[in-house]
């Protein structure tokens, strides 16, 4: 009798990893594995991959490599992060981080393309909420956010989130960072609940709201907060830790070391934005723009007012950046960062080079992000990145945003790793 093995059997987290097996096959028999999932709007996202059971009748997703399919090769995790949407250029995302995903997988007999009879399935659950994890909705102020708390009485150390320049407020990082010990605020700071419309002129007083609160709150471990910035939201935290107080850490996701799209305000000082040419920028032979040019050089006159003090900043920085970015120049952004800090006497930042990999950098097992509609642009915009690599550098990228928060916030010098 065939039997689809999971382990953990039952719900398990979006970036925990699962051991798939099949038992009962023939030896050597060929099989073909699916995996399905419909998301919050009805789209669905589909991957398979072929395979050959071994001489006792076991496929074992940890040793057999895939012949063929999504992808090739030995990929324990491959049936999720090789999701592609039936959509053209659907974009994987999580909307409500209350209901898990559930992931139909199937297993057919042969190679065939549309391959045979179907010979088991199942179904596995995955969720964004740890258990006990709790999720708070933020009301305070001028402040609009979602607060998530890991259990136990704490406190926690506290992290504020912020994401790029689709706007709105996007929860399921912080929501599955919680499930590792942190108080995480997901951060929404345009297109949301009152907040302007567009990316305007900014002002860092928002900001510092939002660092007053998670300070004051009862659950965070004072006397500091880290910060975790992706792409616009990474230049935001990089102006947030130079210049507002109470911030020890500060993660960088494909960022770039000058402020840009809008004018940053805070008192009675002003940062322009980064100069951009949208004339310089370029549609690729499949029609999808590519901003990466579009952008000046911080380090030419006048753009060098742009670019942001970060030796100001109190804490260490970790920059994580995928050399395949279509978006950003992270790199030479980086590098930027870490010739300006040592130029004022302060510790390089940790950069972290990731290669084949593009602008978007997600949790782990999260299909990669290659090229989507823009929220604001309205376009199909080029991110760049190759899955396997992208979805290897996810994996690594998570873990080595843990293991810095950790030490930074928490004194620990390591975190568990994924066992896959």
């Amino acid at each position: 009798m065939l039997t689809v093995i999971l382990q953990p059997a039952g719900r398990c987290r979006w970036d925990e990893p699962v051991r798939i097996a099949v038992r009962g096959l023939a030896p050597g028999q060929p099989v073909t594995l699916r995996a399905s999932l419909r998301d919050e709007k009805g789209a669905l996202f589909r991957a398979h991959a072929r395979y050959q059971a071994d001489a006792d009748g076991l496929l074992d997703l940890e040793r057999a490599p895939a012949l063929g399919g999504s992808f090739v090769g030995v990929e324990p995790m491959g049936l999720l992060w090789a999701l592609e949407p039936d959509k053209p250029l659907w974009r994987f995302v999580k909307l409500d981080v209350q209901k898990p995903f559930a992931v139909e997988l199937e297993v057919l007999d042969g190679h065939e393309p549309d391959a045979g009879r179907l010979l088991g399935r199942a179904v596995h659950e995955r969720d964004f909420l740890g258990p006990g994890v709790r999720r708070e909705p933020v009301r305070a102020g001028r402040v609009r956010a979602t607060l998530f708390l890991p259990p136990g009485a704490g406190p926690f150390p506290g992290i504020i989130d912020l994401f790029g320049s689709g706007g709105g407020l996007c929860e399921y990082r912080a929501s599955l960072l919680a499930g590792h010990g942190f108080a995480v605020l997901a951060l929404a700071y345009f297109r949301f609940e009152g907040l302007p419309d567009f990316l305007d002129d900014m002002h860092l007083e928002y900001f510092e709201e939002a660092v007053d609160f998670m300070l004051q709150h009862p659950k965070v471990k004072g006397p500091n907060v880290g910060l975790l910035g992706f792409s616009k939201g990474g230049d935001l935290c990089l102006s947030m830790a130079s210049f507002l107080k109470g911030i020890t850490a500060t993660v960088l996701i494909n960022s770039c070391v000058s402020n840009t799209v809008a004018p940053l305000h805070y008192k009675d000082m002003l940062i322009p934005s980064l100069g951009s040419d949208p004339g310089r920028c370029t549609i690729n032979e499949s029609g999808f723009l590519r901003f990466v040019d579009v952008w000046d050089n911080p380090l030419e006159e006048p753009n060098h007012l742009s670019i942001i003090p970060l030796e100001r900043a109190q804490g260490p920085f970790l920059f994580l950046v995928g050399m395949d970015d279509h978006s950003w120049k992270s790199g030479f952004y980086a590098q930027i960062a870490s010739e300006r800090l040592q130029a004022h006497g302060k510790d390089r930042p940790q950069i972290i080079y990731y290669s084949g990999t593009g602008h978007c950098i997600e949790p782990p097992y999260f299909p990669p992000c290659r090229v989507s509609v823009h929220t604001v642009l309205g376009q199909a915009v080029l991110h760049g990145g190759e899955p396997q690599a992208q979805s290897r550098a996810q994996v690594d990228a998570w873990q080595q945003i843990q293991t810095f928060f950790q030490k930074h916030l928490n004194g620990k010098k390591s975190v568990p790793s994924s066992k896959i």
